[in-house]
């Protein structure tokens, strides 16, 4: 199944590629970085900068759409920070540390970089110690101004929190980032590529082993980069104000799988989807989500890159799942956006209107409002935000059509039976960096081998009740996150910057309450999302 499956990809990914590259335009593929803190940074152009053009909700962006000018990566990167003087770009040594990649070539007709990217964090968390020991490469360039590509490879080692490491320990990954090896350690690697092709200014093609993300939020209900890589293939294609993405996933599901020394390849199962993006206006953004997931290889039936194929789905005769959404957002006084989700599952109008909770009602919503140089202050950037997801919303029969990939949810880290309401404060001054989040959420955590709608790797079948199904359902728990770090940033291009930082979390229900407070220091880099708010 693997080789057949890698075979697919290969055979789809040439067809597309031969079938646009006798098309000529001056278009242009580097992809921005997927990173949250980067898109509230570069709010105002992602929004305002843009002349209606960029399609925010599908991420990552193409940059060159975030400007009606051409900009680059590293020009957008760059102007976040002060300029530094001139007299600083002529020691070498300065150079890299502080204002270029460690290996930088740039002509008219290509362009190549490299980094070594590190992570090297202590911390303490109620008197036991903490470290993160991260070793990464990341590579990226563009041939002509068709073609882009980036690579990255991440190795670590680490003491993680007392929470996270009983999550890898009942999940076996580390929350994003990768497959821990069964013997005690905590090791584990991350590896990622996407090629990039912008056949004209109506079509862009990817074929990745990476993360994609669809919404305006911080969180997102329809495909989120909560989980770890998996390969893709992604067309894009945009006439006028209207864009259309189709795209095909793989993804691995070992929940039945024991830690197996031989290395066998872990079961497959495969996932399409179809985003339908309309800008009304140069305020008004809306959007149609669907996707599919099955777990046989070779349904033909939903490469069709269309919308709608349910049909197929029962012309198949077959029990894959499918799910529903609405986005939208809106530009309000030319510095604030409220966006908006709806995701559907599953549901029935009169099940809905009569008051008794449902199990199969499964639905979610999510409001937001954020805003650049909110009341008028400099790089003051601002963000709140509510989820709501019902029980059992991402699950099914089986844990191989349910939507999870490497033992995470796709969506929401939360995975469903949640509310959820977070704001997010960030503060540039100079080179310093602040931000500060909190965090409060109500789930129904189940009890022992009972689903009670949280975790989407049970079935549904297992469910105790037929009606009476609310958020809570389960074993009711109060979670507080609050986190702030101060970082100064030393170099823009790849976010190498001095970090400390501060986490409490709380955690409580009528069986227990889990205070943690974690203290950390350390070295960063990259600009990859660590989503330890859960």
């Amino acid at each position: 199944m693997y080789k057949s499956s890698s075979r697919l990809l290969i055979t789809l990914s040439l067809s597309l590629l031969f079938a646009t590259a006798f098309i000529s335009a001056n278009a242009q593929s580097e992809l921005l970085p997927l990173s949250q803190d980067l898109q509230l940074k570069l709010g105002r152009k992602i929004y305002f900068d843009t002349a209606g053009k960029n399609h925010t909700a599908l991420q990552r962006y193409i940059t060159n759409e975030l400007s009606t000018d051409s900009v680059s990566q590293d020009s957008l990167l760059r102007s976040l920070y002060p300029e530094r003087k001139a007299w600083q770009s002529k020691n070498w040594f300065y150079r890299k540390l502080f204002l270029e990649h460690l290996v930088e070539v740039k002509t008219d007709e290509y362009s190549f970089y490299l980094d070594f990217l590190p992570d090297l964090q202590i911390g303490k968390q109620d008197g036991n110690n903490l470290s993160l020991n991260t070793r990464g490469i990341e590579l990226g360039g563009r041939i002509g101004k068709k073609f882009a590509f980036t690579s990255h490879f991440f190795e670590n080692q680490a003491k993680f929190p007392a929470y996270i490491t009983d999550f890898i320990t009942k999940n076996r990954v580390t929350p994003g980032q990768g497959y821990v090896k069964p013997d005690g350690v905590i090791d584990f690697s991350q590896s990622g590529a996407t090629l990039s092709y912008t056949a004209s200014k109506y079509l862009n093609l990817q074929l990745g082993y990476d993360k994609n993300f669809i919404g305006d939020g911080y969180r997102s209900l329809f495909l989120s980069d909560n989980t770890y890589n998996y390969p893709f293939i992604k067309a894009t294609g945009t006439l006028g104000k209207v864009r259309y993405m189709a795209m095909f996933a793989q993804f691995i599901d070992f929940q039945d799988t024991p830690y197996d020394e031989t290395q066998s390849p872990y079961p497959k199962k495969y996932g399409i989807f179809h985003y339908l993006s309309y800008n009304v206006n140069k305020r008004l953004s809306l959007g149609l989500f669907q996707n599919v997931m099955w777990a046989r290889e070779s349904e033909f039936g939903y490469f069709v890159p269309l919308m709608f194929l349910k049909s197929a789905e029962f012309a198949n005769g077959s029990p894959d799942k499918a799910l529903y959404g609405f986005n939208g957002s809106y530009k309000i006084a030319d510095r604030y956006v409220a966006y908006g989700q709806l995701m559907i599952n599953e549901f029935r109008i009169k099940d809905i209107f009569s008051g008794r909770g449902h199990w199969a009602n499964k639905q979610g919503g999510q409001l937001g409002i954020k805003g650049f140089d909110v009341f008028k202050v400099n790089k003051l950037n601002a963000q709140l935000e509510m989820n709501v997801v019902r029980p059992y919303s991402y699950s099914s029969r089986t844990h191989f059509t349910n939507y999870g990939h490497f033992g995470q949810p796709l969506a929401h880290p939360y995975g469903a039976n949640f509310k959820e309401y977070l704001s997010i404060i960030n503060y540039r001054y100079k080179n310093f960096d602040a931000r500060l989040q909190l965090t409060k959420a109500t789930y129904g955590l189940d009890v022992d081998s009972v689903s009670y709608g949280k975790d989407i790797y049970k079935p549904y079948d297992l469910r105790p009740t037929e009606e009476g199904v609310y958020i809570g359902h389960g074993l009711k728990t109060n979670l507080f996150y609050a986190q702030a770090t101060v970082a100064y940033i030393l170099n823009p291009k790849n976010n190498l910057r001095i970090e400390i930082g501060y986490t409490h979390r709380k955690e409580s229900n009528s069986q227990y309450t889990d205070k943690q407070q974690i203290f950390n220091i350390g070295l960063r880099s990259s600009f990859r999302n660590s989503y330890n708010d859960f």
